[in-house]
């Protein structure tokens, strides 16, 4: 096909200049929002997964409740009773068991005073796991020696909690005197960067939180499979549950890090494809938009076809000609929407490198922008099918004769 026709859909397009852009604006906003959308919940995707996949595989999470539960168990509300986590350690398979709990506190440093989540683990047994299995790494300074009056903060208290705070510093909790004695790297979430880490039963002494925990962090061992383990564990709460069937106990959830990932992994998925189909929706309005402006530039140009038709044009011709418009149509508002898109995405990628609610980065790969581009020349193409095929089989003698 010879460059003719191009150049004159591409004349046509610029007869009506205000009507086109109209058009592509429509096309621009419904592919502006597949782009900008996919892109960071693709990005949002990468990060938590990428936090999860560092965690190793032979760990195993228990905390109280349904897993539908899960933000209820995270406020503290529901508990694992200090039964439980002895029958979590007894459980054949399990090399080591790290139990967590946290709490709200005031805690205080030169004059300033701010209500944090501290939280308290065992350092002794915590310490291996959330190094080797769980990438934790220090900033500077050291870790905390188990029973002491020592914490650790995480990377965004110095910078925004209590700007200038330095290690070997004192800090106040719940009116107790600490050492701050290092600086955790990011973990990538500001809500984890901004808790304040301490030896259990020293938060314990503190907080008056003398049972249980929220969390229940379980190492197995490298002769036995993690799903198996998972498995025994929670045969080993219910028989010590059993045991204690005059308490109103919570119901718990085990689950291996390779389940949590594939679960997350699956439900990050389906908001993806919801996504799309939300913001498919703008795209096909956009889509709609180019077919009534092709319908309208039939009906204005019916003593044009005819002249084409009288000359010796083929209906093929004239099916094309109207599609290319649509197609041009379809692509420059694709490639408007995309470049929006990204550079929006881009944007809210940049201010959460600057309040890190969470470490977000965009993903615009190139096969996402090869989508964007396609999708919506496709949609461009589809949208002039119609006009078109109508404009072809215009009669020459009655098109030459319409006033």
């Amino acid at each position: 096909m010879d460059t003719t026709l191009f150049k004159l859909s591409i004349r046509n397009l610029k007869t009506r200049p205000i009507r086109s852009w109209l058009t592509i604006i429509g096309v621009v906003i419904g592919v502006f929002l597949i782009i900008s959308l996919l892109s960071l919940s693709e990005g949002i995707k990468t990060a938590v997964l990428q936090q999860l996949r560092m965690m190793g595989k032979d760990l195993v999470m228990v905390f109280p409740g349904e897993i539908s539960d899960v933000m209820v168990a995270m406020t503290g509300d529901l508990k694992l009773s200090d039964e439980d986590i002895e029958a979590i350690k007894k459980t054949k398979g399990v090399e080591n068991v790290v139990p967590m709990a946290w709490k709200a506190e005031v805690m205080g440093y030169k004059g300033e005073k701010k209500t944090v989540l501290i939280y308290g683990n065992p350092w002794k047994d915590a310490l291996e796991i959330y190094k080797r299995d769980m990438g934790w790494q220090l900033f500077q300074g050291r870790w905390p020696v188990p029973g002491k009056r020592e914490i650790i903060v995480g990377d965004v208290v110095p910078k925004d909690v209590f700007p200038g705070m330095k290690i070997n510093t004192e800090a106040t909790i719940a009116g107790k005197k600490f050492e701050i004695v290092g600086v955790l790297k990011s973990l990538g979430n500001k809500q984890d960067d901004s808790m304040i880490g301490m030896d259990l039963e020293v938060f314990r002494q503190i907080t008056g939180e003398r049972k249980g925990a929220q969390f229940v962090l379980a190492k197995t061992s490298s002769t036995y499979a993690a799903d198996d383990v998972v498995e025994r564990i929670k045969t080993e709460l219910q028989e010590t549950r059993k045991r204690r069937r005059g308490e109103d106990l919570p119901s718990f959830t085990v689950l291996s890090s390779e389940k949590i990932t594939d679960i997350v992994g699956n439900i990050m998925g389906i908001i993806q494809v919801a996504i799309f189909a939300l913001a498919s929706i703008a795209i096909i309005v956009g889509g709609i938009g180019i077919m009534n402006t092709m319908y309208t530039a039939t009906h204005e140009r019916i003593k044009e076809i005819g002249v084409m038709k009288a000359v010796g044009a083929k209906n093929t011709t004239i099916t094309m000609i109207f599609l290319i418009e649509s197609g041009i149509l379809g692509f420059v508002g694709g490639l408007g929407g995309t470049v929006l898109g990204i550079g929006l995405a881009k944007i809210m990628e940049l201010y959460f490198q600057v309040h890190p609610i969470f470490y977000l980065k965009a993903s615009a790969s190139p096969w996402l922008i090869l989508f964007g581009l396609l999708f919506s020349f496709f949609i461009g193409c589809i949208s002039g099918f119609l006009p078109a095929r109508s404009a072809s089989k215009l009669n020459p003698v009655d098109a030459l004769r319409y006033e």
